[in-house]
Protein backbone atom coordinates (compact mmCIF):
# COMPACT_ATOMS: atom_id res chain seq x y z
CA UNK A 1 0.00 0.00 0.00
CA UNK A 2 1.41 3.40 -1.04
CA UNK A 3 0.93 6.25 1.38
CA UNK A 4 -0.70 9.38 0.00
CA UNK A 5 1.17 12.68 0.03
CA UNK A 6 -1.16 13.84 2.81
CA UNK A 7 0.03 11.00 5.01
CA UNK A 8 3.75 11.64 4.48
CA UNK A 9 5.53 13.73 7.12
CA UNK A 10 6.29 17.25 5.93
CA UNK A 11 9.83 18.54 5.53
CA UNK A 12 9.35 21.01 8.38
CA UNK A 13 8.38 18.18 10.72
CA UNK A 14 11.38 16.10 9.65
CA UNK A 15 13.73 19.04 10.26
CA UNK A 16 12.15 19.67 13.67
CA UNK A 17 12.51 16.01 14.63
CA UNK A 18 16.15 15.93 13.55
CA UNK A 19 16.95 19.12 15.49
CA UNK A 20 15.19 17.75 18.56
CA UNK A 21 17.17 14.53 18.38
CA UNK A 22 20.45 16.46 18.04
CA UNK A 23 19.50 18.69 20.98
CA UNK A 24 18.70 15.70 23.19
CA UNK A 25 21.90 13.84 22.28
CA UNK A 26 24.21 16.89 22.31
CA UNK A 27 22.77 19.05 25.11
CA UNK A 28 19.95 17.48 27.17
CA UNK A 29 21.52 14.12 28.01
CA UNK A 30 24.96 15.56 28.96
CA UNK A 31 23.22 18.25 31.07
CA UNK A 32 21.18 15.60 32.87
CA UNK A 33 24.31 13.52 33.48
CA UNK A 34 26.11 16.59 34.88
CA UNK A 35 23.15 17.30 37.17
CA UNK A 36 23.20 13.74 38.47
CA UNK A 37 26.96 13.94 39.03
CA UNK A 38 26.60 17.23 40.96
CA UNK A 39 23.72 15.82 43.02
CA UNK A 40 25.75 12.73 43.85
CA UNK A 41 28.75 14.88 44.84
CA UNK A 42 26.58 17.04 47.10
CA UNK A 43 25.03 13.92 48.62
CA UNK A 44 28.48 12.43 49.20
CA UNK A 45 29.67 15.60 50.97
CA UNK A 46 26.50 15.75 53.07
CA UNK A 47 26.85 12.08 54.02
CA UNK A 48 30.48 12.59 55.03
CA UNK A 49 29.60 15.67 57.07
CA UNK A 50 26.77 13.87 58.84
CA UNK A 51 28.44 10.51 59.35
CA UNK A 52 31.98 11.58 60.16
CA UNK A 53 35.30 10.69 58.62
CA UNK A 54 35.25 7.13 59.91
CA UNK A 55 32.12 6.29 57.89
CA UNK A 56 33.97 5.02 54.82
CA UNK A 57 36.21 2.92 57.06
CA UNK A 58 33.17 1.33 58.70
CA UNK A 59 31.57 0.80 55.30
CA UNK A 60 34.71 -1.00 54.12
CA UNK A 61 34.49 -3.33 57.14
CA UNK A 62 30.92 -4.45 56.44
CA UNK A 63 30.93 -8.22 55.85
CA UNK A 64 29.59 -8.41 52.31
CA UNK A 65 30.12 -10.36 49.12
CA UNK A 66 29.46 -7.20 47.15
CA UNK A 67 32.01 -4.53 46.30
CA UNK A 68 30.99 -0.91 46.73
CA UNK A 69 30.22 -0.45 43.04
CA UNK A 70 28.43 -3.70 42.20
CA UNK A 71 24.96 -5.16 42.65
CA UNK A 72 24.33 -8.37 44.51
CA UNK A 73 21.72 -10.87 43.19
CA UNK A 74 18.95 -8.96 45.00
CA UNK A 75 19.93 -5.53 43.63
CA UNK A 76 21.78 -4.33 46.74
CA UNK A 77 24.45 -1.70 46.08
CA UNK A 78 26.74 -0.42 48.84
CA UNK A 79 27.44 2.86 47.04
CA UNK A 80 23.70 3.65 47.07
CA UNK A 81 23.01 2.18 50.50
CA UNK A 82 25.33 4.72 52.13
CA UNK A 83 22.81 7.49 51.40
CA UNK A 84 20.10 5.52 53.17
CA UNK A 85 22.54 4.95 56.04
CA UNK A 86 23.10 8.71 56.22
CA UNK A 87 19.36 9.31 56.55
CA UNK A 88 19.05 6.53 59.10
CA UNK A 89 21.99 8.01 61.03
CA UNK A 90 20.17 11.33 61.38
CA UNK A 91 17.08 9.58 62.75
CA UNK A 92 19.17 7.33 64.99
CA UNK A 93 21.58 9.91 66.43
CA UNK A 94 19.82 13.27 66.25
CA UNK A 95 16.07 12.93 65.84
CA UNK A 96 15.16 9.89 67.97
CA UNK A 97 18.36 10.05 70.09
CA UNK A 98 18.43 6.27 70.28
CA UNK A 99 19.87 4.36 73.20
CA UNK A 100 21.05 0.84 72.38
CA UNK A 101 21.33 -2.01 74.88
CA UNK A 102 22.87 -5.45 74.39
CA UNK A 103 23.84 -5.15 70.74
CA UNK A 104 27.04 -7.05 71.51
CA UNK A 105 24.81 -10.12 71.90
CA UNK A 106 24.26 -10.29 68.13
CA UNK A 107 26.45 -13.17 66.88
CA UNK A 108 28.66 -12.93 63.82
CA UNK A 109 27.48 -14.65 60.69
CA UNK A 110 23.91 -15.44 59.78
CA UNK A 111 21.27 -14.30 62.24
CA UNK A 112 17.58 -13.52 62.32
CA UNK A 113 16.75 -10.25 64.07
CA UNK A 114 13.14 -10.45 65.25
CA UNK A 115 11.49 -7.26 66.52
CA UNK A 116 8.14 -5.74 67.35
CA UNK A 117 6.78 -3.49 64.61
CA UNK A 118 4.95 -0.18 64.93
CA UNK A 119 4.82 3.48 63.99
CA UNK A 120 2.75 3.59 60.75
CA UNK A 121 5.97 4.13 58.74
CA UNK A 122 8.85 1.61 58.97
CA UNK A 123 11.24 4.01 60.68
CA UNK A 124 11.86 1.40 63.38
CA UNK A 125 13.56 -0.75 60.75
CA UNK A 126 15.78 2.16 59.70
CA UNK A 127 16.83 2.78 63.30
CA UNK A 128 17.62 -0.91 63.90
CA UNK A 129 19.68 -0.83 60.70
CA UNK A 130 21.55 2.29 61.84
CA UNK A 131 22.31 0.67 65.20
CA UNK A 132 23.69 -2.43 63.48
CA UNK A 133 25.93 -0.26 61.32
CA UNK A 134 27.16 2.29 63.87
CA UNK A 135 26.99 0.42 67.19
CA UNK A 136 27.72 -3.22 66.30
CA UNK A 137 31.16 -4.73 65.84
CA UNK A 138 31.82 -5.46 63.08
CA UNK A 139 29.39 -3.02 61.43
CA UNK A 140 26.61 -4.82 59.59
CA UNK A 141 24.23 -3.80 56.81
CA UNK A 142 21.03 -5.64 57.63
CA UNK A 143 18.65 -7.05 55.04
CA UNK A 144 14.99 -6.42 55.83
CA UNK A 145 12.05 -8.42 54.56
CA UNK A 146 9.46 -6.06 53.02
CA UNK A 147 5.89 -6.55 51.84
CA UNK A 148 5.42 -7.66 48.21
CA UNK A 149 3.22 -4.66 47.43
CA UNK A 150 6.14 -2.25 47.94
CA UNK A 151 7.66 -3.53 44.70
CA UNK A 152 4.67 -2.16 42.78
CA UNK A 153 5.48 1.43 43.82
CA UNK A 154 7.24 3.42 41.05
CA UNK A 155 10.92 4.07 41.81
CA UNK A 156 10.48 3.10 45.48
CA UNK A 157 10.67 -0.62 44.78
CA UNK A 158 14.00 -0.23 42.96
CA UNK A 159 15.39 2.08 45.65
CA UNK A 160 14.48 -0.41 48.37
CA UNK A 161 16.38 -3.10 46.48
CA UNK A 162 19.45 -0.86 46.14
CA UNK A 163 19.60 -0.25 49.91
CA UNK A 164 19.30 -3.92 50.78
CA UNK A 165 15.60 -4.55 51.30
CA UNK A 166 14.27 -7.84 49.95
CA UNK A 167 10.76 -9.07 49.20
CA UNK A 168 9.75 -11.23 52.14
CA UNK A 169 9.37 -14.68 50.59
CA UNK A 170 11.04 -17.79 52.08
CA UNK A 171 13.32 -18.40 49.11
CA UNK A 172 14.90 -14.96 49.41
CA UNK A 173 15.36 -15.21 53.17
CA UNK A 174 16.95 -18.67 52.96
CA UNK A 175 19.41 -17.50 50.33
CA UNK A 176 20.43 -14.47 52.39
CA UNK A 177 20.91 -16.53 55.55
CA UNK A 178 23.04 -19.07 53.71
CA UNK A 179 25.21 -16.14 52.60
CA UNK A 180 25.78 -15.25 56.26
CA UNK A 181 23.62 -12.12 56.31
CA UNK A 182 21.79 -10.48 59.22
CA UNK A 183 18.10 -10.54 58.28
CA UNK A 184 15.54 -8.33 60.03
CA UNK A 185 11.99 -9.67 60.25
CA UNK A 186 8.89 -8.12 61.83
CA UNK A 187 6.56 -11.11 62.43
CA UNK A 188 3.62 -8.83 63.21
CA UNK A 189 3.79 -7.50 59.65
CA UNK A 190 1.15 -4.94 58.69
CA UNK A 191 -0.77 -5.84 61.86
CA UNK A 192 2.03 -4.32 63.91
CA UNK A 193 2.80 -1.23 61.91
CA UNK A 194 -0.89 -0.22 61.82
CA UNK A 195 -1.60 -0.63 65.54
CA UNK A 196 -3.86 2.13 66.88
CA UNK A 197 -2.74 4.24 69.84
CA UNK A 198 -4.84 2.18 72.24
CA UNK A 199 -2.93 -1.00 71.28
CA UNK A 200 0.62 0.36 71.58
CA UNK A 201 3.16 -2.12 72.96
CA UNK A 202 0.62 -4.93 72.73
CA UNK A 203 2.19 -7.52 70.47
CA UNK A 204 -0.06 -8.67 67.66
CA UNK A 205 -0.18 -12.20 66.28
CA UNK A 206 3.21 -13.41 65.02
CA UNK A 207 3.61 -15.18 61.71
CA UNK A 208 5.30 -18.59 61.79
CA UNK A 209 7.54 -18.24 58.75
CA UNK A 210 10.59 -16.86 60.55
CA UNK A 211 10.71 -19.86 62.87
CA UNK A 212 10.53 -22.33 59.99
CA UNK A 213 13.42 -20.41 58.38
CA UNK A 214 15.48 -20.57 61.55
CA UNK A 215 14.95 -24.32 61.86
CA UNK A 216 15.66 -25.07 58.21
CA UNK A 217 18.85 -22.98 58.06
CA UNK A 218 20.05 -23.59 61.64
CA UNK A 219 20.06 -19.84 62.31
CA UNK A 220 20.10 -18.20 65.76
CA UNK A 221 17.36 -15.71 66.58
CA UNK A 222 18.01 -12.44 68.42
CA UNK A 223 14.82 -10.86 69.85
CA UNK A 224 14.67 -7.05 69.80
CA UNK A 225 12.36 -4.79 71.78
CA UNK A 226 11.84 -1.39 70.14
CA UNK A 227 10.55 1.24 72.57
CA UNK A 228 9.59 4.69 71.28
CA UNK A 229 8.25 3.94 67.81
CA UNK A 230 4.77 3.14 69.14
CA UNK A 231 4.16 6.84 69.94
CA UNK A 232 5.72 8.56 66.93
CA UNK A 233 2.31 8.79 65.20
CA UNK A 234 -1.11 8.86 66.85
CA UNK A 235 -3.25 6.35 64.93
CA UNK A 236 -6.96 6.39 65.75
CA UNK A 237 -7.77 3.30 63.71
CA UNK A 238 -7.60 1.85 60.21
CA UNK A 239 -9.82 2.13 57.14
CA UNK A 240 -10.26 -1.19 55.34
CA UNK A 241 -12.19 0.41 52.46
CA UNK A 242 -9.44 2.95 51.72
CA UNK A 243 -6.81 0.23 52.00
CA UNK A 244 -8.65 -1.90 49.42
CA UNK A 245 -9.16 1.07 47.10
CA UNK A 246 -5.45 1.99 47.21
CA UNK A 247 -4.19 -1.60 47.09
CA UNK A 248 -2.49 -1.27 50.47
CA UNK A 249 -2.47 -3.81 53.30
CA UNK A 250 -3.80 -1.17 55.68
CA UNK A 251 -4.64 2.55 55.74
CA UNK A 252 -4.12 4.18 59.16
CA UNK A 253 -6.21 7.16 60.23
CA UNK A 254 -3.62 9.61 61.56
CA UNK A 255 -5.00 13.16 62.09
CA UNK A 256 -1.43 14.27 62.77
CA UNK A 257 -0.72 13.97 59.03
CA UNK A 258 -3.29 16.71 58.28
CA UNK A 259 -1.48 19.26 60.44
CA UNK A 260 1.25 21.36 58.75
CA UNK A 261 4.51 19.67 59.70
CA UNK A 262 2.63 16.74 61.20
CA UNK A 263 3.90 14.43 58.50
CA UNK A 264 7.12 14.23 60.48
CA UNK A 265 7.06 11.69 63.30
CA UNK A 266 7.01 13.02 66.83
CA UNK A 267 10.59 13.19 68.21
CA UNK A 268 10.07 10.34 70.65
CA UNK A 269 13.02 8.78 72.44
CA UNK A 270 13.95 5.40 70.91
CA UNK A 271 15.41 2.57 72.96
CA UNK A 272 16.55 -0.69 71.38
CA UNK A 273 16.94 -3.76 73.57
CA UNK A 274 18.74 -6.75 72.03
CA UNK A 275 18.08 -10.03 73.85
CA UNK A 276 20.16 -13.17 74.20
CA UNK A 277 20.38 -15.31 71.04
CA UNK A 278 17.85 -18.14 70.93
CA UNK A 279 18.63 -21.40 69.16
CA UNK A 280 15.85 -23.85 68.32
CA UNK A 281 15.90 -27.46 67.20
CA UNK A 282 13.28 -29.44 65.33
CA UNK A 283 11.76 -30.05 61.91
CA UNK A 284 10.84 -26.94 59.94
CA UNK A 285 7.93 -28.91 58.44
CA UNK A 286 6.35 -29.64 61.83
CA UNK A 287 2.67 -28.93 62.43
CA UNK A 288 1.72 -25.32 63.09
CA UNK A 289 0.94 -26.13 66.71
CA UNK A 290 4.54 -27.27 67.28
CA UNK A 291 5.99 -24.22 65.53
CA UNK A 292 3.66 -21.93 67.48
CA UNK A 293 5.15 -23.13 70.77
CA UNK A 294 8.62 -22.08 69.61
CA UNK A 295 7.32 -18.76 68.25
CA UNK A 296 5.73 -18.03 71.64
CA UNK A 297 9.20 -18.25 73.24
CA UNK A 298 10.45 -15.47 70.94
CA UNK A 299 7.29 -13.42 71.41
CA UNK A 300 7.58 -13.67 75.20
CA UNK A 301 11.25 -12.65 75.03
CA UNK A 302 10.32 -9.51 73.07
CA UNK A 303 7.47 -8.76 75.49
CA UNK A 304 9.93 -8.92 78.41
CA UNK A 305 12.33 -6.55 76.62
CA UNK A 306 9.47 -4.11 75.98
CA UNK A 307 8.36 -4.31 79.61
CA UNK A 308 11.92 -3.56 80.73
CA UNK A 309 12.15 -0.57 78.39
CA UNK A 310 8.83 0.86 79.51
CA UNK A 311 9.85 0.48 83.16
CA UNK A 312 13.20 2.17 82.66
CA UNK A 313 12.13 5.19 80.64
CA UNK A 314 10.99 8.36 82.38
CA UNK A 315 8.89 9.71 79.53
CA UNK A 316 7.98 9.37 75.85
CA UNK A 317 10.41 12.10 74.79
CA UNK A 318 13.31 11.47 77.17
Amino acid sequence: MIASDAMKPGRAWLRFRAKTKRFIERDAIPAAERTVDVARQVADEAATALLGRDFEKRLARVPSRTSSGALDPFGFELSTAKYAIAGAAFLHRAYFRTEVFGIDRVPHGRVLLIANHSGQLPLDGMVVGAAMFFDAEPPRVIRSMVEKWTQTLPFIGTFLQRIGQVVGVPENAKRLLRQGEAVLVFPEGARGISKPWSERYRLQEFGLGFMRLALETDTPIVPIGVVGAEEQYVNLGNSESLARMLGMPTFPLVPQWLIPGGQLPLPTKYRLYFGEPLVFEGDHDDEDSVIEEKVSVVKNAIAELLARGLRERTGIFR
